[in-house]
């Protein structure tokens, strides 16, 4: 792979900090309806279930652009590739706040989906060419800290925003912080040539070679769908664990804060302990899922658990990416693109089997299924390869 340095060190920790925005501005579009769907299907005349359509189209979406826009723009500078595709983020949130029907909001989220899927893969392994060696957990942990810090403060602003002014205005304002993204990546962000280019053969070739990458992707497709199994239905476990309705968003904002600082542990921790920081994390997620199915936890009690919980998910993102990277480090986008795909597909899969469990087997049956992926997941990282 081309190295391409930034002309000094501050110059590539803006560059890194411009990147960090841009997945802020992406997870922040893609996540926004979550908070937004019962407005959005009034105003639109759409039930609130398909109005989740919403968040499932771009998941889905991200999860076969990672891919393809990585193979498509094999030869453009990935600078370029960036900013195209957060400008199109910001364009597709203006659109969104224009939209007189639901068919165009849900095709202007289907942008959303190729943009977070084609970015995350990209970013994904920009910190090594925009920093020296030995900062570059570190520079990851920033562009991954974007992911939670969208889950703590750009969705809760952005929901709070829409029911101040309406959800046009929430979905416009978004599309300005795209917009802003895209300028700080073109003046920030150095000419980044593509490495060799990528044909789709290649994504099959590296995943057979690299024992690494597949243990990685396994653990991926556990951990991720055993947190959304259970996560995705965490408003209403709160609410059976006998949390007031008025604290739960109290104890969403908790589980995002932590997330943060599980995000930053882990950027501290990979660089020397890899394996023992996703062992730890699988065991974290696992516990954390299985006090809250068995234990008579109070409000307190409830809400420790969740700080636990966040913490050991906010490190996910940026330890896998780590653990994949590593163990490809001469094909980094064709291996990001793999668990950027992998990653969406999980959070759908997640979303999915834990509607049909809970609607089959109760509510606690999430918890139970959640915790023992996670157990799965700590038993293969123990297994890790050297490569």
């Amino acid at each position: 792979m081309t190295t391409v340095r930034a002309e000094s060190p501050v110059r590539g920790w803006l560059a890194v900090s411009a990147v960090a925005l841009g997945i802020f501005a992406l997870m922040t579009s893609e996540l926004l309806p979550v908070g937004l769907l019962t407005p959005v299907g009034a105003a639109l005349d759409v039930s609130e279930g398909a109005a989740g359509l919403m968040v499932t189209v771009p998941g889905l979406v991200a999860a076969v652009s990672a891919p393809l826009v990585t193979v498509a723009t094999g030869r453009v500078d990935r600078r370029v590739v960036l900013a195209v595709l957060v400008g199109l983020v910001g364009a597709a949130n203006l659109a969104s706040s224009l939209a007189t029907s639901f068919a165009v909001l849900l095709f202007a989220r289907f942008l959303i989906g190729v943009s977070v899927g084609g970015f995350w893969a990209i970013a994904g392994g920009i910190a090594l060419r925009l920093v020296p060696e030995r900062h570059v957990p570190r520079a990851t942990a920033l562009i991954f800290g974007g992911v939670e810090t969208a889950s703590v403060l750009g969705v809760p602003l952005g929901t709070l925003l829409g029911d101040l002014s309406g959800w046009r205005v929430a979905f416009a304002a978004v599309g300005v912080l795209g917009l802003v993204s895209l300028v700080c990546l073109i003046v920030l962000l150095p000419k980044i040539p593509a490495a060799a280019p990528l044909a789709f053969a290649d994504l099959p070739r590296v995943f057979a070679r690299r024992a690494g990458l597949r243990l990685g992707i396994a653990l991926t497709f556990l951990v991720v769908t055993g947190h959304f199994l259970a996560y995705t239905f965490v408003r209403p476990l709160l609410r059976a664990e006998g949390v007031d309705g008025d604290l739960v968003g109290v104890f969403l904002l908790t589980f995002g804060a932590a997330g943060i600082c599980g995000n930053f542990v882990a950027g501290a921790l990979v660089a020397r302990y890899l394996q023992a920081t996703v062992t730890g994390i699988c065991a974290l997620l696992g516990a954390s899922m299985a006090i809250l199915a068995v234990a008579d936890v109070t409000t307190v009690t409830a809400g420790a658990v969740l700080a636990l919980w966040g913490l050991g998910y906010g490190a996910v993102p940026m330890a896998l990416q780590t653990w994949i990277l590593d163990a490809a480090p001469e094909a980094t986008e064709a291996a990001s693109a793999l668990y950027v795909s992998a990653f969406n597909l999980s959070i759908a899969l997640g979303a999915l089997v834990g509607g049909l469990a809970v609607n089959h087997a109760g509510l606690s049956s999430v918890l139970w299924l959640g915790t023992a992926l996670a157990v799965l997941g700590a038993g293969l990282s123990i297994r890790r390869p050297s490569r």
